[in-house]
C-alpha cells in the first residue's frame, strides 16, 4: 500500500455531547438524546472535516414492575451506559418512578393500532435480525433474482415493524427504498407480491409515507393485482367445475377422481395464498382512503363493485379488511347507490351472525350505515334480517347496533308488524324493565315506534306489559315511556279495553303536575283522547278529578304551549261524546272559550279542525245543541268555514251544518242559500276557465254548433246574480225559496217528492 501523502487525513476525533434523558411515549423505556459531532483531523492536527448527527438511544427495562428498586436501577443504568453523565443519577431516578407508576392502560391499545396483524414471516429468514444501518444492502437485494428479493424484502417487512424505525426510514432515503418496492411488476408470483407488499402495507399505517406511496402510484398497482387475481379466480372457478362435472359423469373411472381430487388440493392451496395477498393489498388501500382524493380515485375504478364481489369469499380476515372498507365508502351517497346496486345486503346477510366478533360488529356497522336508506331497508327485510338482527339483542356487546339497526327499519309502516312475528318484543320489554331510571334513547324509540302498530302493541300488552309500562310512567314521569302508551292506546279492540284500570292514573296525572312536566302531561292527555270506549264513563272522570277546570283554563289563547292547547281540544272532543260530558262542558262556558280560541288560532289548521271536530260532537246531544245554535256563533263561524281550502276542515263543517240546518228552520235557510252561493260560484269558475271550443261537450252549444251565451261574456249574465232578495233568474221567478217550496210540498200538483234537507247542491245541478 502506497504511503499516505501529506495532508491526507490521520486521525477521526468523536466526541458525544448535548444528552438528555426522557421516558418513552408509549413504552417501559428510556430515551437517550444526545448529538455526535465527529471531526477528521489532518497530519498536524488541524480539523479538516467535520459533521454534527442528532441520535437517540432507547433503553427498554422490561423488568420495571411496582416491586422493583429504582435507585438500584437508576444506578446500573448509569454505569452501563456510557451516555449518561453519573450526574444524571438523581433524574434517572425519578424518570424510573415516573414510569413505574404510569398506568400502562393505554399501551395494549397503541400496540394494536399500530401493530400489524399477525403476518408469518418467510422461510430461511427468521432468524436473521435486521438493522436498520443495513437497509441500503437489504433494498440492493430487490434488484436481485425472486429469492433474494423476497429475502430483502422481509428484511425490510422486519424494520418496518418497529414503529421506532420508521422516522429513520423517512430520514435515511425511505422515497429510494419504494422506489425500489415498486418493483412489484412481478406480483404475478404469489411469494414475491405477498412479500415484498408488506413493508408497503406497514409504511401506509402511517400518514406521513402515504405522499410516496401515491407518487410511485403503489395504490393503482395494487388495483390492478386485485382485478387480475378476480379475473384468476373467476377461471380457477371454471377450471375446478369443469372437473368436477367429469367425475361425475365418470364415476368408475379412479383416474378422474384422482385428477379432481388433486385439482382441488391444488385450489385450496392457491386460494389461500391469493387471499392473504387480497388482503395485504385492500389493507394499503384502506390506509391511503384516508385522503379523500385517493377515495375518489378509487371509485373511479369501482372500488365498491371489486369489494362486494370478494363478499363472497369465506376468509374471515379478508372478510374483515373487505367490510370495514365498505363502511368507510358507504357515508357517501354515490358509493352508497353502488351498494344498493351490486345487492351488497344480500351478500352481508349471511355474515349476520359469525362467530368473529370483530367482523360480526364491523358488518353490523355497515347495515347501520345502509339502513338510512329506504330501498336499502327493503333489501334488509327481504334478506330476512330482521329475525337475525332481532336475535342479536340477547349479545350485550351488539346490542346497541342491533337496536339501532331496527329503530331505522321500525320507522317503515311496511315492515312493523314483522317485529311481532320475530320474537324481539318480549326481549326488549325485559330490556326496559330491568333498566334503571335512565333508559337507551335507542331502546324506547324502537319501542315507541313498534307500539304504533296492533300486532306488535297486543305482543307488548301480554302479561303485565300495560300494567309494568303504566307503573314506570307515573312513578318517573318519563315522556317516551309515556308517548309508547299513548301509541298502544290508539288501536281499538282488546287492547284498548286494557286501559279501563289505567284511566284515574292518568287524569290524576293532568292537573297535579308541575309546569315543568308539561310534555308529560301533553302525552297524557293525548292517551285519554284516544279511549273513546263504550263502558267508560267519562262524566264520573270528570268529576272525580275535577278537570274542567282544568280544561277552560287551558284552552285560553297563550295560557300554555300550543302543543298542550291542542291535546286539551282533543280531549274536549272525545268526552263531548258522552252526552252528559257535553252538557256539563257547554254549561261551564267551554263553547265560547273554543270559539275564542278559533279566532286566534285560525292560520293553524289542526286546531280548526279539531275544534269543529268538538261543534261537530256538540250537536248531537240537545243540550249542546240548543246553546251551540242560539247562544254562540258557532254556526257563522262553520257557515265562514264552508270555503276553507282544507278538505278535511271543509268535510266536518258541511256535516256539522247538515245537522244544525236539521234542526234549525232559520239557520237551515241561511246554510242552504250560502250552499247555493258557493256551488254557483265553483260552477261559474269553472265554465269560465273551460276553452269554449272543445270537441264533444254538446252541452254548450246549440244545434247549429252555436255558444247558448253567444258571444256575451259569462259574468254579464245577471240572471245568475244573487239579488237581496235571492237568486234572479231570466223572468225573475226562481229563487232559493222555490226549491225549499218545491221540497216541502207547496207548489201544488208537482207530484214530486218533498224532502226536506235537500240542499242546494241539488240545485246547483240544475243549472248542468
Amino acid at each position: 500500500m502506497d504511503s499516505l501523502q501529506a495532508g491526507d487525513p490521520r486521525y477521526l476525533k468523536r466526541r458525544v455531547k448535548g444528552c438528555t434523558v426522557e421516558v418513552h411515549p408509549t413504552e417501559r423505556a428510556l430515551v437517550v438524546q444526545y448529538e455526535v459531532e465527529a471531526t477528521v483531523l489532518g497530519e498536524l492536527g488541524n480539523p479538516m472535516v467535520g459533521e454534527r448527527k442528532e441520535c437517540q438511544k432507547i433503553i427498554r427495562l422490561k423488568s420495571l414492575n411496582a416491586h422493583t428498586d429504582t435507585s438500584s436501577l437508576a444506578r446500573k443504568i448509569v454505569e452501563e451506559c456510557q451516555l449518561i453523565h453519573s450526574s444524571k443519577l438523581r433524574e434517572v431516578e425519578q424518570l424510573l418512578f415516573y414510569l413505574q407508576n404510569r398506568k400502562q392502560s393505554n399501551d395494549d391499545q397503541e400496540k394494536k393500532r399500530i401493530s400489524p396483524r399477525d403476518f408469518a414471516p418467510c422461510a430461511g429468514v427468521e432468524d436473521k435480525v435486521a438493522r436498520i444501518d443495513a437497509i441500503d444492502e437489504y433494498v440492493e437485494l430487490l434488484y436481485e433474482d425472486i429469492q433474494e428479493k423476497i429475502r430483502g424484502a422481509t428484511l425490510i417487512f422486519q424494520l418496518a415493524r418497529n414503529p421506532d424505525n420508521l422516522e429513520e426510514l423517512i430520514q435515511n432515503g425511505t422515497s429510494s427504498q419504494l422506489e425500489s418496492l415498486t418493483l412489484l411488476d412481478e406480483w404475478k408470483s404469489f411469494s414475491f407480491s405477498f412479500s415484498l407488499s408488506l413493508p408497503i402495507l406497514f409504511s401506509s399505517s402511517f400518514s406521513q409515507f402515504h405522499g410516496l406511496v401515491t407518487h410511485f402510484k403503489i395504490g393503482a398497482l395494487c388495483m390492478n393485482i386485485i382485478e387480475h387475481e378476480l379475473k384468476r379466480y373467476d377461471l380457477w372457478q371454471d377450471e375446478l367445475q369443469k372437473k368436477r362435472k367429469a367425475y361425475i359423469l365418470f364415476l368408475r373411472n379412479p383416474n378422474l377422481r384422482k385428477e379432481h381430487e388433486k385439482s382441488f388440493r391444488k385450489y385450496q392451496s392457491l386460494l389461500t395464498k391469493q387471499e392473504q395477498l387480497l388482503r395485504v393489498a385492500l389493507c394499503l388501500l384502506l390506509n391511503l382512503a384516508e385522503d379523500p382524493r385517493t377515495e375518489l380515485k378509487m371509485r373511479n375504478k369501482n372500488i365498491v363493485h371489486t369489494l362486494v364481489k370478494i363478499l363472497d369469499r369465506d376468509d374471515e380476515e379478508l372478510l374483515l379488511v373487505v367490510v370495514s372498507f365498505l363502511k368507510k365508502l358507504s357515508i357517501f351517497l354515490e358509493n352508497k347507490n353502488d351498494m344498493a346496486e351490486t345487492l351488497a345486503v344480500e351478500k352481508l346477510s349471511r355474515l349476520v351472525p359469525c362467530d368473529h366478533e370483530e367482523l360480526l360488529s364491523t358488518t353490523l356497522r355497515l347495515l347501520l350505515n345502509l339502513s338510512f336508506d329506504t330501498s336499502l331497508r327493503s333489501q334488509m327485510v327481504h334478506a330476512e334480517l330482521l329475525p337475525k338482527v332481532s336475535s342479536l339483542l340477547a349479545d350485550e356487546a351488539q346490542r346497541q347496533l342491533c337496536m339501532c339497526i331496527l329503530y331505522h327499519i321500525s320507522m317503515d309502516d311496511r315492515f312493523k308488524s314483522m317485529f311481532a312475528d320475530t320474537g324481539c318484543i318480549p326481549q326488549l320489554m325485559k330490556m326496559v324493565f330491568d333498566c334503571g331510571e335512565k333508559m337507551d334513547v335507542e331502546l324506547i324509540s324502537l319501542c315507541i315506534n313498534l307500539a304504533a302498530n296492533k300486532s306488535n302493541a297486543k305482543v307488548i300488552c301480554e302479561g303485565n306489559g300495560l300494567k309494568m309500562l303504566m307503573k314506570r310512567a307515573v312513578k318517573l314521569k318519563d315522556v317516551l315511556v309515556t308517548k309508547m302508551i299513548r301509541n298502544l292506546s290508539q288501536h281499538n279492540g282488546s287492547t284498548k279495553s286494557l286501559f279501563l284500570e289505567h284511566v284515574g292514573d292518568l287524569a290524576s296525572q293532568i292537573s297535579k303536575v308541575e309546569e315543568e312536566a308539561e310534555e308529560f302531561v301533553i302525552e297524557c292527555l293525548g292517551t285519554l283522547a284516544n279511549l273513546t270506549i263504550a263502558d267508560l264513563d267519562w262524566a264520573l272522570v270528570l268529576k272525580e278529578y275535577n278537570l274542567v277546570p282544568y280544561l277552560k283554563e287551558r284552552l285560553k289563547p297563550g295560557s300554555a304551549e300550543d302543543d298542550l292547547i291542542l291535546e286539551v281540544v282533543i280531549m274536549i272532543g272525545t268526552v263531548s261524546m258522552d252526552d252528559s260530558c257535553a252538557a256539563m262542558l257547554a254549561k261551564s262556558g267551554i263553547i265560547p272559550a273554543l270559539i275564542e280560541l278559533l279566532n286566534a288560532q285560525q292560520e293553524d289548521d289542526e286546531f280548526v279542525c279539531q275544534i269543529v271536530f268538538v261543534f261537530y260532537q256538540m250537536v248531537f246531544h240537545k243540550a249542546t245543541r240548543d246553546v251551540i245554535v242560539k247562544d254562540t256563533q258557532a254556526p257563522a263561524y262553520l257557515m265562514d268555514l264552508m270555503h276553507d281550502n282544507n278538505a278535511e276542515i271543509r268535510k266536518v263543517c258541511n256535516n256539522t251544518l247538515d245537522i244544525i240546518a236539521e234542526y234549525d228552520e232559520e239557520w237551515g235557510k241561511k246554510i242552504q242559500n250560502e250552499k247555493f252561493r258557493l256551488y254557483n260560484c265553483q260552477w261559474l269558475d269553472m265554465v269560465e276557465n273551460r276553452p269554449m271550443d272543445e270537441a264533444g261537450e254538446p252541452f254548450l252549444y246549440g244545434e247549429d254548433g252555436e255558444p247558448f251565451i253567444g258571444d256575451r261574456d259569462i259574468l254579464e249574465r245577471p240572471d245568475l246574480f244573487y239579488s237581496a232578495d235571492g237568486l234572479i233568474s231570466a223572468d225573475g221567478a226562481i229563487s232559493p225559496e222555490f226549491y225549499t217550496d218545491f221540497q216541502d210540498g207547496e207548489l201544488g200538483q208537482t207530484g214530486y217528492m218533498s224532502r226536506y234537507g235537500a240542499t242546494a247542491r241539488g240545485a246547483a245541478c240544475f243549472f248542468f
